[in-house]
């Protein structure tokens, strides 16, 4: 008795403005950052914090006027780059032509501070009932 096989089956990537997919089209890729290089990029990693400072005007882009849309919020630049199934080098050349126009604006994420001593909070929390 043979067990049937099972044909693995090529994922769906989310299709362009333009009907393309964004990993199987280079020259979309190309056309979107502006160039092999795209020049001087922003220093943003993929926990860069990133917000929109207004609405997408007619001028832009798509892919940056839908980060403009994203961003009302602020969301990492990997969300970012998993929203709109971009490359995170391709995200990072859009973002890179919002800062310099100041559509958008980006910060480093708040680093959790280090907790205080467990047994200080308990003299404050003492200290406050005695009151």
């Amino acid at each position: 008795m043979k067990h049937p096989r099972r044909e693995r089956r090529e994922k769906l990537s989310a299709p362009s403005p333009d009907g393309a997919s964004a990993k199987g089209d280079p020259e979309r890729l190309y056309v979107i950052t502006g160039g092999p290089d795209g020049g001087e990029r922003a220093a943003l990693d993929l926990v860069t914090m990133v917000v929109a400072c207004s609405t997408p005007s007619p001028t832009v882009q798509p892919e940056q006027a839908a980060i403009l849309r994203l961003c009302r919020a602020p969301l990492s630049v990997a969300e970012i780059s998993a929203y709109l199934r971009l490359p995170f080098s391709v995200v990072t050349s859009l973002l890179t032509d919002l800062l310099a126009t100041e559509l958008v604006e980006s910060r480093a994420p708040i680093v959790r501070a280090v907790l205080p001593d467990r047994s200080l909070l308990e003299a404050v929390m003492h200290g406050l009932q005695r009151l």
